[in-house]
């Protein structure tokens, strides 16, 4: 079965900087897109940052300009590259992976999820 494993998590000042990666163990461009997704205790899973297989993005409004996604092809690998760092960020950070069909609808594969803590 496909695949979805994020790392690079961890603790973080704030405004400081933090890489996460997404690898899967298929190609990327099999899903229709791929996003990265956040959630704390008590608050529903929010979208972060997607990708899709043609390459258009979209971010949440509060990440603008703060946080980037991006692809390496060859490495099977989504990367978030986030900026600035706010406590308000911290959360269990999960990529996602979105297959849409006709007959379907969204099909959604989670990944295990990676903890980012922004504390002094």
């Amino acid at each position: 079965q496909v695949q979805l494993v994020e790392s690079g998590g961890g603790l973080v000042q704030p405004g400081g900087s933090l890489t996460l990666s997404c690898v899967a163990s298929g190609s990327i461009f099999s899903f229709n897109a791929m996003g990265w997704y956040r959630q704390a205790p008590g608050k529903e899973r929010e979208l972060v940052a997607r990708i899709t297989s043609g390459g258009t993005t979209n971010y949440a409004d509060s990440v603008k300009g703060l946080f980037t996604i991006s692809r390496d092809s060859a490495k099977n690998t989504v990367y978030l590259q986030m900026n600035n760092l706010k406590p308000e960020d911290t959360a269990v950070y999960y990529c996602n992976a979105e297959s849409h069909t006709w007959y379907a609808g969204v099909s959604l594969l989670w990944g295990q999820g990676t903890l980012v803590t922004v504390s002094p």
